[in-house]
């Protein structure tokens, strides 16, 4: 529980980080940079979903050959 809590709270700095970033390269259309900034961060999440779930993957994968 305690992890998740450290995770949104590292989410929300990151959040606040990149919208600023967004904006400051891309100020001249306001819709055009929340819909990057929108397009960046769903990225990120997919690339990281998968790089979590191929770790896992692989650590399920040396435990489970230990046990036999």
């Amino acid at each position: 529980m305690m992890t998740a809590a450290f995770g949104l709270l590292a989410a929300l700095a990151w959040n606040g980080a990149i919208s600023w970033a967004v904006h400051q390269y891309l100020t001249a259309s306001e819709g055009i940079g929340l819909f990057t900034y929108a397009i960046l961060v769903t990225i990120l999440a997919v690339v990281m979903t998968l790089l979590i779930a191929r770790i896992l993957g692989k650590a399920k994968a040396s435990v489970g050959g230990e046990k036999k």
